[in-house]
């Protein structure tokens, strides 16, 4: 018996990586599997869906029942085609996993037009139309009087939430998509959905140029394992998970932190207009104990 048994799941960008680790896993803990990915290259170019139908073939396997999906779910249709194929061929849809992403990594004076834009639509609109369509679906039953228990499990990255040099498109729609997650989590919750997002690190053919080999497979534990992800995930789109929305995880190997959203870190109070040489004479004050510089990649 599975966390997941009788669940059905879409996972975008399921081929490879961390996307094809969370289909294995869901599928492993009982889930019958909608394994979308367009088998573009890393910069969103071309297609062959074959990682994907290996990743239905290992799943079926197993013992589940998976699917394969090409759909560009950064198209409008596109995601409403991939959310009806689920409806229509497992007869519902329980866990929606948005993975799917690109990367045209450059500084901002070398960047494109076509290299935002591309990004912020894979990524940010790819998140939104997956997400607004099952949205859709969910609230459509559960305004007819049905007990629905959704789950949506976004993928931002430490990027999105502490920025990272030549990745301006790419840092920009990962942040849009961990706070979408708290508008999701707030406008759901009422229809017994819950929205969550996580922020990976693990081996990846977008990570492979950043970490390089530091992140190669080792002796011993292999921390970053995209297998490490996908149990996050899985318990994400259980029913365990039934009290935890709106939340962010940071995960890399056998770590997991909780992250909180936006706080204050310094503060100047009177009850009086300040004028800018006032704040100027006052900053030590707002900076009492932190750095007004840039802050730091990562917390740990």
């Amino acid at each position: 018996m599975g966390l997941l048994d009788g669940k059905v799941a879409i996972v975008t960008g399921a081929g490879r990586g961390i996307g094809r680790a969370e289909a294995l896993l869901l599928a492993a803990e009982g889930a019958k599997v909608v394994v979308n990915d367009v088998g573009a290259s890393l910069a969103g170019q071309g297609g062959d869906k074959h990682p994907a139908e290996e990743v239905v073939d290992l799943i079926k396997e197993g013992g589940s029942d998976a699917v394969v999906n090409a759909s560009d779910v950064s198209s409008w249709s596109g995601a409403k085609d991939l959310v009806d194929q689920a409806i229509d061929t497992f007869g519902s849809l329980d866990v929606l996993v948005n993975n799917a992403g690109i990367l045209r990594d450059k500084m901002s004076f070398n960047m494109e037009e076509s290299d935002w834009d591309d990004v912020i639509r894979v990524h940010l609109k790819g998140h939104f139309a997956m997400s607004h369509h099952a949205a859709v679906y969910w609230r459509g039953r559960a305004k007819a009087g049905e007990d629905v228990h959704g789950r949506i499990i976004n993928t931002s990255s430490e990027a999105g939430l502490f920025g990272n040099a030549g990745q301006a498109n790419y840092s920009a729609a990962k942040a849009g998509i961990a706070s979408m997650t708290w508008v999701l989590a707030r406008e759901l919750e009422r229809y017994g959905v819950t929205v969550n997002s996580i922020s990976p690190r693990a081996r990846t053919r977008m990570t492979e140029n950043l970490f390089g080999e530091m992140a190669a497979a080792g002796d011993g534990f292999d921390q970053w394992d995209p297998a490490n992800v996908a149990q996050l995930v899985g318990f994400l789109a259980s029913d365990e998970a039934a009290d935890v929305t709106g939340q962010n995880f940071i995960v890399f190997g056998g770590n997991i932190w909780a992250t909180g959203g936006f706080h204050p870190v310094g503060e100047l109070h009177r009850d009086s207009m300040w004028s800018p040489s006032e704040i100027a004479a006052a900053k030590s004050e707002l900076f009492k104990g932190i750095s007004s510089g840039i802050p730091p990649f990562s917390f740990f």
